[in-house]
């Protein structure tokens, strides 16, 4: 199957809900600097798929998603920090970890066909 769109990738929509749910569960914290530092981590992964997507040419696209999974780092790194802080709780950490490594994971098995 052919890829046309970067809408089309799994792993883009995977990182949009990633997004979304990290805009909704940190929407109420009051530390506005942690806030939109993890907010801007998170659209980061989304956005460099789609960018380097979008450069249609594969050393590109392969340089945008290893800023991607540098960005999806960042996100894990940061929700050990939100928990300790009681920013989120365990089961919030627990279902931001699982879906920054599923997602880190997806970014390197498009970067090895790529």
């Amino acid at each position: 199957m052919r890829i046309n769109k970067f809408e089309e990738l799994q792993v883009w929509q995977n990182a949009g809900k990633l997004s979304l749910d990290v805009y909704k569960t940190l929407n109420n914290c009051k530390d506005f600097s942690f806030r939109d530092q993890i907010r801007r981590a998170s659209i980061s992964v989304m956005n460099n798929i789609a960018e380097g997507f979008e450069r249609q040419n594969n050393k590109e696209f392969r340089r945008f998603l290893i800023i991607a999974k540098g960005s999806c780092g960042e996100v894990r790194s940061m929700v050990y920090i939100a928990l300790k802080l009681d920013y989120i709780s365990e089961a919030e950490f627990k279902r931001f970890y699982k879906s920054a490594c599923e997602i880190s994971k997806m970014i390197s098995g498009l970067i090895k066909k790529l």
